[in-house]
């Protein structure tokens, strides 16, 4: 839509396309996502699936002609809308077998790290890792021959193999309400802006379970199951500038600026943990709940996301007056995305400690992420009242190789693809449009990381399909 407009989604990408409106118009856009994901961990492969509903933009747009006779400001137009730009539901199922390394191994980090030399320590300070793994007897002390701490040692029979299995559940998304005017200057150039204010809400529900792969009773461990939960709550601001120039009646030039969106976030979160070691202690189980007086923990800080800089083109066939004349339309559009802007940051700079962890966090980013190029290709044929749509995106690798392949598991070539279709209809002040827009999407996740040891990548393939259907109606 960067040179394209017209059309209420200007707003999100390049709202001088509102400048085009000569009418107003109020546009209603309900649907339904369907979520299909495939996971490879280890050689094996899991698959699982979730619909929800979703929802495009929302909204109205009022055009306002000019009523000077020879002024070339031809009119404006502002406009009102929601949208969701992002759709959190899905499932994720993990499943493979392992003899290298173990889940609980990263509460071994924790207190490797920590430097902690008093078990009754070890079992108080990490409510949301090690602790749970001392207090339900997965994790055990070791000692000399003398009773002198050591350090500390996992039950999971790591050696004689694991089943790993994971399956996370998340639901949320973030929806924007944007206000945005458009300028018309002679009928040649369009000019607008729009303000973004987002909601994010992201609720993760993961449960890790780890299993002796044997059939030893008598090894002192039969399985254990790390439940997570978090809520993200979050809102932020951005903005959005653009120009589209005319120099011919059939063709559109546009570019686009979306800044960066300011986030403030709260974080909600607990943890809890059971193992059954068998003969040695029997089935144990404590939640973080129990080490923080009955109470969740809670983290607010600040992100702000990468900005996007876009051009575009769009070629109109027939564009006399006469609706029956216009045949349709191609439009091109390329985005670069910096990922390298991606920051955290605390929300007290009073506390050295959170700000060292950011700094550190921001300079991981800034080896994991690099800058990509989007594309996006579409078109419209018009058969009077009657429309048909096609298009394609490509987005790119946000990753850098270099760091990835440095990695347990390369996960350098994640990639997102867009294909759709869709029909419309208008007529006398109304119009009705039905898409289907399919995603391909690769990625991959960890479900867990060691300082020491071999860990995984679970390459993650899912396919999205999101129905749309939108209804407006010009007045």
């Amino acid at each position: 839509m960067s040179a394209l407009g017209g059309d209420i989604t200007a707003l999100y990408t390049n709202p001088a396309g509102i400048g085009i409106y000569k009418t107003s118009e109020l546009v209603l856009t309900p649907g339904i996502t369907l979520n299909n994901s495939k996971a490879t961990y280890r050689g094996s492969v899991a698959s699982d699936n979730k619909s929800s509903f979703n929802y495009g933009p929302t909204g109205i747009v009022w055009g306002i002609p000019s009523y000077k006779a020879n002024s070339k400001w031809k009119g404006m137009s502002v406009g009102l809308a929601f949208n969701r730009a992002a759709n959190f539901n899905s499932n994720v199922y993990i499943s493979g077998e392992n003899n290298q390394s173990s889940y609980s191994e990263k509460y071994l980090d924790q207190l490797i790290n920590g430097n902690v030399t008093n078990p009754d320590n070890a079992a108080l300070d990490y409510p949301y890792g090690a602790s749970l793994g001392l207090n339900t007897y997965l994790l055990d002390p070791t000692y000399d021959n003398n009773n002198n701490l050591t350090g500390y040692a996992s039950n999971a029979s790591v050696a004689t193999g694991l089943k790993q299995q994971q399956i996370i559940n998340t639901k949320g998304g973030i929806s924007v309400f944007s206000i945005g005017m458009g300028g018309n200057y002679n009928d040649v150039f369009y000019m607008g802006g729009s303000i973004n204010i987002n909601t994010l809400k992201y609720i993760r529900n993961s449960s890790f379970r780890e299993t002796d792969a044997t059939n030893n009773t008598n090894n002192d461990f039969n399985y254990f199951v790390a439940d997570d939960y978090l809520r993200t709550d979050g809102t932020g601001i951005s903005i959005n500038l653009g120009i589209i120039v005319k120099p011919v009646e059939a063709l559109r030039v546009g570019f686009n600026f979306n800044s960066p969106a300011w986030y403030s976030f709260k974080d909600t979160y607990s943890t809890s943990l059971t193992t059954d070691t068998e003969g040695y202690a029997g089935v144990k189980s404590q939640s973080s709940l129990d080490l923080n007086d009955g109470y969740e923990g809670e983290y607010t800080y600040r992100y702000k996301t990468p900005l996007r800089i876009g051009a575009g083109l769009a070629y109109i066939f027939g564009t006399q007056a006469d609706v029956s004349s216009q045949k349709g339309f191609v439009t091109a559009d390329v985005e670069y995305v910096n990922y390298k802007g991606n920051a955290f940051n605390t929300q007290d700079n009073t506390n050295q400690s959170d700000k060292d962890y950011f700094t550190d966090l921001n300079n991981t980013m800034d080896n994991v992420f690099t800058s990509a190029i989007n594309f996006r290709l579409g078109g419209e044929l018009k058969f009077e009242t009657v429309m048909v749509r096609a298009g394609f995106g490509d987005y790119g690798n946000p990753y850098t190789n270099a760091y990835f392949n440095n990695q347990a598991g390369d996960i350098s070539n994640a990639s997102r693809m867009n294909v759709s279709g869709g029909l419309g209809w208008r007529n006398k002040g109304m119009f009705v449009d039905l898409t289907y827009i399919h995603q391909i999407i690769k990625d991959a996740y960890y479900p867990y990381r060691l300082d020491e040891g071999v860990f995984n990548a679970a390459k993650l393939s899912n396919t999205v399909g999101n129905v749309l259907l939108t209804v407006g109606f010009k007045f």
